[in-house]
């Protein structure tokens, strides 16, 4: 049996060919809805999506019709995807997830069906200045999660953390449902400090290579004292009087921005945390290592972060989406997929 998963990100999208339960091909292209918002048409998206099932077709040496199921998730359901599906009210499940899968036909994108995975928003209604805080949402976090909750077989409350251009943060109750979520720029306001503005210099337009542990809490206590912006100029000082290395350097801003996802886990309203709530990080490498430390030197927090090995993340969106499908009765039932 074939499947295919289709991802559709911001910048990116990816595709995924399963069969017996294993990735045996994938394929991607550096095409997103980010493209549909700038140009103002869905061409560039469409003819991404086309070639890169494609092409993950054609490693395999196999045709549409050898592909039992596609599946689609993330902002391929958008304003700005290719067919947009409302976002589905939280607390949302598995069994939410799949209930909301709807099958479309696009035969611009791919000649059979399309089974979709719709988005889960905030249950906040109405949405006001005073409470908007509150509201959040989210499309392809939802199949991550679903995937995520599975491999970790986790049956207790918490909140995940998945790093990345934006930092999402997704509070799941004990029935491994989805109650809210929480986004922060984090990612993207590395990005564009490190890359676009004066500090680019002082950091070579690098993010951390290694993490320097006293360096990124220095950043983050500079942060919560002074301010962001004064932080972020305080690196052309560190460079300038030679205080510290360019490594260092990119510690000290990291720990500022993360600084505010930490005031984010703790005061949000739509998370609602309290100090013993368990906390799991996704992402690899060294952003996670980051938020890991930050979180174990804050003294709110009362136990230490978990943090999720790499393997445990190998193609997380198409493993929940195959999930979700299967709740669906699209595919046999708990099938057993891995890598």
């Amino acid at each position: 049996m074939a499947v295919l998963t289709i991802d559709t990100g911001t910048t990116n999208t990816r595709v995924l060919l399963w069969q017996n339960n294993q990735v045996l091909a994938s394929a991607s292209e550096a095409v997103g809805v980010r493209d549909t918002a700038i140009t103002g048409s869905r061409f560039a998206l469409q003819d991404a999506v086309r070639r890169a099932i494609a092409d993950a077709l054609g490693q395999a040496s196999l045709e549409p019709g050898n592909v039992t199921l596609a599946l689609a998730s993330g902002m391929f359901t958008s304003a700005l995807g290719l067919h947009e599906l409302p976002h589905l009210l939280a607390p949302c499940g598995l069994q939410d997830l799949a209930r909301g899968m709807v099958s479309v036909n696009l035969p611009d994108v791919y000649p059979l069906p399309l089974w979709l995975v719709p988005g889960v928003r905030n249950n906040v209604a109405p949405v006001t200045l005073a409470n908007c805080e509150s509201m959040d949402m989210m499309r392809g976090e939802e199949v991550e999660v679903i995937g995520l909750l599975d491999r970790l077989q986790l049956r207790t409350a918490a909140v995940l953390v998945l790093p990345g251009s934006h930092t999402k943060m997704v509070a799941v109750d004990d029935a491994s449902r989805i109650r809210a979520c929480a986004t922060t720029l984090a990612g993207e306001l590395l990005q564009t400090v490190t890359q676009n503005t004066i500090l680019a210099s002082s950091l070579g337009g690098e993010f951390a290579a290694t993490l320097d542990a006293p360096m990124l809490l220095a950043g983050a206590a500079s942060a919560n004292l002074t301010g962001f912006g004064r932080t972020c100029f305080t690196l052309r000082i560190l460079e300038q009087q030679g205080l510290a290395e360019r490594n260092a350097r990119a510690n000290y801003l990291l720990g500022a921005v993360l600084a505010s996802d930490l005031q984010t886990l703790k005061n949000s309203t739509a998370l609602c945390t309290i100090p013993s709530t368990r906390l799991i990080i996704a992402g690899v490498g060294v952003l996670q290592q980051a938020l890991a430390l930050l979180i174990g030197a804050d003294d709110h927090f009362v136990t230490p972060a978990t943090i999720v090995d790499a393997a445990c993340q190998t193609h997380l969106a198409g493993y929940g989406a195959l999930r979700v499908a299967a709740a669906r009765g699209l595919l046999p039932a708990s099938p057993a997929c891995s890598d």
